[in-house]
This record gives C-alpha cells, structure tokens and sequence, in this order.
C-alpha cells in the first residue's frame, strides 16, 4: 500500500505542478488557449489564476517533500486535503458552468487526494 500512495502521490504532483507552473508563468490568454477544459479562467482575474497556481505548487510540494526529507511528515497527508480543498472549488466552479464531463475529471482528482490523506492518516501514516 505505501508503494501504491507513492505512485499515486507522485503522479497527482506531476500533472498538479506542471498546472501550478503553467497558470504563473502562462498569461490568462496563453492558459486558455491550452485546451478547452482550461475555460474556467474567464470566471477569474489573471491575479486569481496566478494565486491558484501558487496554491497548487505549495499544496505540490507540502505533499511530497516533507516525507522525502522526513522532517514533519505529517504535512504530507494536510497537503493532500488541502489540495482536495482545491479541486472542491474547481469542482464547483464546473458545476456553475454546467461543464459535466469537466466536473467529473475534478472529482476524480478530489478523490485521488481523498485516498492519499486516508491512506497517509491510517493506512500507511508516515513515522518521524
């Protein structure tokens, strides 16, 4: 089990910091034009845009690094619920745009982040 939340932790902060860093360095336009699905930025100023993907690459590291370097472990799976925290405001953002399949992509995401807490409180809990 912890080689599979390590899989799944590795690839959520993957595909969340490759989007962290694409929504602070990508103007609101650039980022829109990276797909459809990427629609949601007209609900948000570009200020917005970039705090979001700040949160994401804070949220991106506090799920990986605390473990990694075994100093206060314990932020790893409080990353993850915050992040689950994040993709719930995306969620409901998709929700007010009537983005259904978009939504579900979200939810799925929610939880990924839901089973990596779950997994990093009881299953698996990291030891200092």
């Amino acid at each position: 089990m912890d080689i599979a939340l390590w899989i799944i932790a590795g690839a959520l902060a993957l595909a969340f910091g490759a989007g962290g860093v694409s929504q602070i360095l990508l103007s609101k336009e650039r980022y829109r034009a990276l797909a459809s699905s990427q629609r949601w930025v007209d609900d948000f100023g570009e200020g917005h845009i970039k705090v979001i993907g700040t949160i994401k690459l804070v949220g991106v590291v506090g799920l990986i690094l605390p473990p990694v370097v075994g100093v206060a472990p314990i932020l790893s799976p409080l990353a993850a619920c915050g992040l689950m925290l994040v993709m719930a405001g995306a969620a409901t953002t998709r929700f007010r745009r009537s983005e259904w399949a978009l939504m579900a992509g979200d939810t799925a995401y929610l939880a990924a982040f839901a089973f990596v807490a779950w997994g990093r409180f009881a299953l698996v809990p990291f030891v200092a």
